[in-house]
């Protein structure tokens, strides 16, 4: 507003729309322009039928079908054209409003962020992690004194073991070369052959002691005389 404007008590300037207005508008506008479209496409299609209609019989009519035809298709490209500009324009504002949005939230995430390290000083928390870590070093000490066999020291001599170990490798080497095995606790094989036993001797008949009760009795009487 000028100086002479305000001495005078001029209009005050109007506030412009918001975004999120202006977006509105754009849609309804793209709303009655393709509602604008539809229309003319059907008048379109009824001068085509005019023309097709009177092309033999009225030559003026269907002429003058075909004129208003192209001016109806003089408007739809218009109209498509003007389509094209305010999609754009709505796409562009709406892009606008995503990257305001985006940048409030970043902001508001920045400050937040600024407050959260506003009381933290970088010094201390290296001296923090410091303690943390020696005392990580104290638990493990501790831990390692605890876990040693007080009671019964570890003397053993490591490297004897190591020697009497490869002294047992040895021996067994030396069995296997010299196709020595290690007896083991077996039980004796069963004999393949059938053990044979003492047959029976057959039984004798009645007949054959009778004879030789008889033989014994002759012997006896020949003895006596």
């Amino acid at each position: 507003m000028s100086f002479l404007g305000k001495l005078f008590g001029g209009k005050k300037e109007e506030k412009g729309p918001t975004t999120h207005e202006a977006i509105q508008k754009l849609r309804e506008t793209e709303e009655l322009l393709i509602k604008k479209q539809e229309f003319l496409e059907r008048k379109i299609e009824v001068e085509i039928q005019t023309a097709r209609k009177n092309g033999t019989k009225n030559k003026r009519v269907a002429i003058a079908a075909l004129k208003r035809k192209k001016r109806y298709e003089k408007q739809l490209t218009q109209i498509d054209g003007t389509l094209t500009q305010i999609e754009a324009q709505r796409e562009a504002l709406e892009g606008a409003t995503t990257n305001a949005q985006v940048l409030n939230t970043m902001k508001d995430a920045a400050n937040a962020m600024k407050l959260a390290h506003k009381d933290i000083d970088v010094d201390k928390v290296h001296d923090i992690m410091d303690d943390i870590a020696e005392q990580h070093d104290i638990s493990r000490e501790i831990t390692d004194a605890i876990s040693n066999n007080v009671a019964f020291p570890n003397d053993i001599d490591e490297d004897e073991l190591e020697r009497e170990l490869e002294e047992l490798e040895q021996e067994d080497l030396d069995k296997e070369m010299l196709g020595i095995k290690v007896p083991t606790d077996t039980l004796p094989d069963v004999p393949a052959a059938e053990l044979v036993h003492d047959k029976p001797k057959p039984a004798r008949s009645k007949k054959d002691v009778i004879s030789e009760e008889d033989e014994e009795l002759a012997k006896l009487q020949s003895w006596a005389t």
